[in-house]
């Protein structure tokens, strides 16, 4: 120790910019031993012939390896070895790569949902195009206001899926039938909208680009009847025609906000132009 071939875990630590929490850590699973504890006092203590190998240790580290691979390599030093974590460590990188650039694309999705939804203009009847979607869907009777029938439904879906988050993306509707004879109490389906990096693993369908009478209010589900009034009125006044089942999706609601002021849905049922 008087030419300082050795030194105390602290200084260690304070030299490799590290905590000596984490050289105790690396103690304990044996990845580096101290060449030297003092029997009395309880001391750890470096030499300088290990520093190479906790550079080692720090430069894998940052390169998110495991503590077990590290440990076989420092036990097992060698080019090839070296060689072949760093390309298997590289390959979990560009999946890592992939799995948040989708990570990042959810939230775009859902960012730009929750401004479309912020800045609505309420209680206004449009026509409007929608763009196609890709969309998988349970056939279901639902009583309006029965949460346990849509949960299961939801759940159903759920099990198709490869980890999709539902949030603003599900939907019900109302067959043609019921809308042209105002049956606006029952949903005849549960669907969910799904985003181009979603994985689904049951059939999906596709909506086509088409045209819809559309109308976004504030409230829920349970407000749905009054405005299915209203736009089934309007497409009667403008010579227009019921083409599809009806997609009533809760932009805004209690998976976001607990101020009912701000819900918001959305409702929308396709139409064909009468000559």
């Amino acid at each position: 120790m008087k030419d300082k071939e050795l030194f105390q875990i602290g200084e260690v630590a304070k030299m490799f910019h590290m905590s000596v929490g984490s050289l105790r850590h690396y103690e304990k699973i044996g990845l580096l031993m101290p060449e030297y504890i003092d029997s009395e006092t309880g001391y750890r203590y470096y030499s300088t012939r290990q520093f190479e190998c906790l550079n080692a240790i720090r430069y894998l580290r940052v390169l998110d390896m495991p503590l077990d691979l590290i440990g076989e390599f420092i036990n097992n030093r060698d080019i090839d070895t070296i060689q072949n974590m760093l390309e298997q460590q590289k390959e979990l990188v560009i999946k890592k790569q992939h799995e948040l650039q989708i990570i990042e694309n959810k939230i775009d999705n859902r960012l730009k949902q929750i401004k479309d939804a912020i800045y609505s203009e309420l209680n206004v009847i449009k026509i409007i195009e929608v763009k196609s979607k890709r969309i998988a869907i349970i056939k279901n009777n639902i009583e309006l206001g029965s949460y346990l029938d849509l949960e299961s439904s939801m759940r159903k879906l759920d099990e198709q899926s490869d980890a999709i988050v539902f949030l603003g993306k599900v939907g019900v509707g109302i067959s043609m039938e019921c809308l042209q004879n105002k049956q606006y109490t029952k949903y005849d389906m549960v669907f969910i909208i799904l985003d181009d990096e979603d994985v689904y693993n049951g059939t999906t369908e596709e909506w086509p680009e088409e045209y819809c009478v559309s109308i976004r209010f504030c409230g829920e589900h349970n407000d749905a009847p009054t405005y299915y009034e209203k736009i089934i009125d309007f497409i009667k006044k403008n010579n227009l025609s019921i083409s599809g089942f009806s997609r009533e999706i809760t932009m805004i609601d209690y998976g976001m906000t607990n101020d009912k002021s701000q819900f918001v849905t959305e409702i929308s049922v396709p139409i064909k132009i009468n000559k």
